[in-house]
């Protein structure tokens, strides 16, 4: 049973008890449901709803507010509210405007810095490796060391953008840097293989160690079911460019991968690196 706009016949079955419990009856409803449904009916369109606290030009200015700083808080934003309309807003009511107005809280994502010489560094790489087939790449041991926080690292700092927009330059937070009580990590993939991960002791690698616990044991293991095609990858981190670890692998014969400096989305390790964070984290 609905009902519409014209409510006066069902006042008239309130006022009359007899008339409401026919109506009950009749509909297979119970008494009590069908009269709290009216009443409830009744209400609404009394009071005609809650009135807005502000007004669509202040609503505006809210979500205005949000985009020139999105690392600001919904309280914050009610503070610069009221110094500048001075009328007292809460901060769920600023977070409903700014969902009005397509922002949410998100957990922004972080990069590496990148200078000029970077990013030309990057493309001259991308042009020369464009051609490779998958069998030149089957060839290519991708190798890195990771970082993994021991202690809470719930990035709580979010901030307000809208959907499908996490990848643009203001909802990006640039960062190299690594919490401490950490344990470090390496590990090497192939297309078609894997080296096991070792856990680098007292989070310190030199290039000494470099050579004894990785090249030796792993890189050397993969040279040799490979062959000549063999390619080794990793980052240029100060221990992997030393004179040791470049006579190493000239010694083994192992061809290593030029990979241009702070470009980790190169590597598809970090995929790898990414899950096993999201497990440690979970």
């Amino acid at each position: 049973m609905r009902f519409g706009k014209n409510t006066s016949g069902v006042t008239e079955n309130i006022r009359a008890p007899c008339k409401v419990r026919f109506g009950a009856l009749s509909c297979t409803w119970h008494q009590s449901i069908l009269a709290s449904s009216v009443k409830r009916r009744l209400r609404g369109t009394a009071r005609g709803g809650r009135v807005r606290s502000t007004t669509p030009a202040e609503d505006r200015y809210i979500v205005l507010s949000a985009k020139r700083n999105r690392r600001t808080t919904a309280q914050q934003v009610a503070n610069q509210f009221l110094a500048a309309s001075g009328k007292q807003i809460s901060r769920k009511t600023v977070a409903r405007r700014l969902r009005g107005g397509g922002l949410y809280a998100r957990r922004p994502v972080v990069c590496v810095p990148l200078t000029r010489q970077h990013r030309t560094a990057r493309l001259q790489w991308c042009r020369e490796h464009h051609n490779w087939t998958e069998q030149d790449w089957a060839c290519v041991l991708f190798s890195d060391e990771s970082r993994f926080s021991l202690s809470s690292d719930c990035r709580r700092q979010l901030i307000w953008r809208e959907s499908g927009t996490a990848y643009r330059p203001e909802n990006i937070q640039e960062k190299d840097r690594y919490p401490t009580c950490s344990i470090m990590v390496w590990a090497g993939i192939m297309i078609n293989g894997h080296t096991r991960l070792h856990v680098v002791a007292n989070g310190t690698m030199t290039g000494q160690r470099y050579i004894d616990e990785v090249l030796l044991p792993h890189v050397r293991l993969f040279r040799g079911a490979v062959g000549d095609k063999f390619a080794f990858m990793d980052d240029n981190a100060t221990f992997h460019r030393t004179l040791a670890v470049q006579d190493c692998l000239d010694s083994e014969g192992i061809k290593h991968l030029v990979w241009p400096a702070r470009s980790p989305d190169l590597n598809p390790i970090e995929n790898v690196w990414d899950a096993l964070g999201r497990q440690v984290v979970g």
